[in-house]
């Protein structure tokens, strides 16, 4: 019986000193150029962002897996689960632009699409694509 490898190999120590230089560069600039990058509220962003997540996004998606598991059957259970997961992703990542935070008003290519439809457009892409591998299981069941 062999114990499963640490982490505490070469390859470990080499990768985990190249991210914390990394960190320490990122960090160098972060302090650096105070004045644009505003370490403060940059702090108060990640923190804020960590906890949100942990705290409320986490869990609900937690729980509407779990009651997405309990409603949806057995052979569409994996594809509506994956829509949904990447609809609410592509919705979030969308958000900022389908509500025009971007835009300014001399500047007409700062949001030069329609936002909203192109989102609803690629949402029902992402449900259509959901439904063929429904109707795929589907056949495949029998």
């Amino acid at each position: 019986m062999s114990a499963a490898p640490g982490p505490a190999g070469p390859r470990f120590w080499i990768t985990a000193a190249a991210g914390w230089a990394v960190i320490g560069w990122a960090v160098y600039g972060i302090v650096s150029n105070s004045l644009d990058t505003r370490p403060a509220n940059l702090a108060k962003f990640v923190v804020g962002g960590a906890l949100l997540h942990d705290l409320l996004v986490a869990p609900l998606a937690i729980v509407f897996g779990v009651l997405v598991a309990r409603a949806v059957p057995g052979p569409a259970r994996a594809p509506v689960q994956a829509a949904l997961a990447v609809s609410a992703i592509v919705a979030v990542f969308a958000w900022p632009l389908v509500r025009a935070y971007g835009l300014a008003a001399n500047n007409p290519t700062s949001l030069p699409h329609n936002y909203g439809r192109n989102l609803l457009v690629l949402l029902g892409v992402v449900w259509a694509v959901a439904a063929g591998a429904v109707i795929l299981r589907l056949k495949r069941a029998g």
